[in-house]
């Protein structure tokens, strides 16, 4: 289950609090452009509209793009796959407790992909500054030990 996807500044900016995994409904020259490693996650994010669940903001680029149709949208919004215990769950605590879906990332589970996305509580400022110094100290840490 390697990564095919990933998003790297989630964790900086968002404190992750659940994590979910969903199916995603994507066309087939999509596919094979994940599969490559081509796209991107930075800016997206999750919405619940109407009963279903939404990636928004995501950046796929056509496979081929000389063979693509022209009206193809690489920032597309592309439906999940969740159950509807799932989608009642998420619906409550994005609402009630006003925090946000942010994609992690695209990997394969099999032959199928799948998003793993988390609940979040964005960062302030002062935050960001704390994790900096922590993972500085740390990389200082380990340089040290060498």
């Amino acid at each position: 289950m390697a990564d095919l996807i990933r998003n790297h500044k989630a964790s900086f900016n968002y404190e992750l609090l659940d994590r979910y995994e969903a199916g995603l409904e994507l066309l087939g020259p999509e596919v094979k452009s994940i599969r490559t490693g081509h796209g991107s996650l930075e800016g997206a994010r999750v919405v619940i509209r109407g009963g279903e669940g939404y990636l928004v903001g995501a950046i796929i680029p056509a496979y081929q793009p000389a063979n693509t149709s022209t009206d193809y949208d690489p920032a597309r919004t592309r439906r999940l796959l969740l159950s509807k215990s799932e989608l009642a769950t998420l619906v409550g605590t994005s609402e009630r407790q006003r925090l946000t879906l942010i994609p992690l990332a695209v990997y394969n589970k099999g032959r199928r992909l799948k998003l793993g996305f988390a609940v979040a509580r964005g960062k302030k400022k002062h935050d960001k500054r704390e994790t900096i110094k922590k993972r500085e100290a740390a990389r200082d840490i380990d340089r040290d030990r060498f």
